[in-house]
């Protein structure tokens, strides 16, 4: 067992044991035998505190110390994916668990589960362990991300849809959706959020772990900002009273209805903050004022939008020159 000066002039010896490194600091430089002794203890003393304690266990009182510090959607997630993992995992021993238990049950999850899901799962058990085991080496190996691409609705489709919905209780709340308001902005809206025709977005309604909509402060602080709408939306919220008074879900219900009855391919609500960002781009409107009036905290989506258009154009122009060079080819055959 090496025994290490350290700068400050105390001795450490260090061990690995189950992927796991244990320390023990002297004062003076112990002896063989007492570093020796002093690890045992260590290693001792740690069986000790972990004997009663399960994955599970740890798990549970992760999300109790995060109950009031993450948002409730974020925590609903993480007991779904706490409820998602195998009883061979949750239950055994927090100071058992090694690497080759994490990715053989990120292997069995990968089977019935997405790429993005199977990380996020990956990612509460880092976060877990991290707490209760921040000296075990996690190099778990995931599943290959599947490259999405963002749909982005057509005007002719929204256009449409707005028409579908004019008089209905979701005329409002679907216009909103093309301003880049998320679903849970939009239900936590009311008459008191607009001033002329700007529009305050300081809530969000969410569905909390005891699976009871509240509202909250937006999802991130970016989020939190203030918009310019159409003064004809502005008037028509005034002269109404209200913006949304509905569930969260039947918005999404109602939009799959009149996209099915319109014959248009379905897409989901969110897919309309794709819309409004590529709009705004279309536009030449500076990215800075695109991700703030969406409420975005980094210029993800709007790579993500750019890389779309960018692939369209691409497409277009390998399309022309194919049919030059189809042109050139059979132009020139001899009769």
């Amino acid at each position: 067992m090496k025994i290490e000066k350290l700068p400050s002039g105390s001795y450490r010896i260090r061990k690995m044991y189950k992927g796991e490194t244990y320390t023990v600091v002297f004062d003076r430089k112990p002896t063989q035998k007492e570093a020796m002794l002093a690890m045992a203890k260590e290693l001792e003393n740690v069986q000790e505190r972990h004997t009663s304690m399960t994955f599970q266990t740890a798990a549970e009182e992760y999300l109790e110390a995060k109950e009031n510090v993450l948002s409730p959607s974020t925590m609903r997630g993480y007991r779904c994916t706490l409820g998602m993992l195998s009883p061979k995992f949750t239950q055994k021993n927090l100071h058992d668990v090694t690497a080759m238990d994490i990715q053989s049950e990120i292997n069995r999850l990968a089977k019935e589960h997405s790429p993005k899901t199977v990380r996020n799962y990956h990612g509460f058990i880092s976060a877990v362990l991290g707490v209760f085991r921040p000296n075990l080496k996690i190099r778990t190996t995931l599943p290959q991300k599947i490259r999405s691409e963002p749909y982005i609705p057509s005007d002719q489709e929204v256009r449409k849809i707005l028409e579908f919905a004019e008089g209905t209780e979701f005329e409002i709340a679907l216009y909103l959706a093309c301003y880049g308001l998320r679903r849970s902005e939009i239900c936590a809206l009311t008459i008191n959020d607009i001033r002329g025709d700007v529009l305050t977005i300081s809530k969000a309604r969410v569905l909390a772990d005891n699976a009871q909509w509240i509202d909250k402060t937006t999802k991130t602080t970016a989020s939190t900002r203030e918009i310019i709408i159409p003064m004809e939306l502005a008037e028509k919220i005034r002269k109404k009273g209200y913006i949304y008074k509905g569930h969260p879900n039947s918005i999404v219900r109602y939009l799959a209805r009149a996209e099915e009855e319109l014959g248009i391919p379905y897409f989901s609500l969110h897919k309309l903050r794709h819309y409004f960002a590529s709009k705004m781009s279309a536009m030449h409107i500076p990215d800075a004022d695109i991700i703030r009036m969406g409420g975005w905290e980094t210029d993800h989506v709007m790579k993500r939008v750019y890389r779309h258009a960018m692939e369209d154009k691409s497409k277009k122009a390998q399309r022309e020159a194919t049919e030059k060079l189809h042109d050139a080819i059979f132009s020139r055959r001899i009769p």
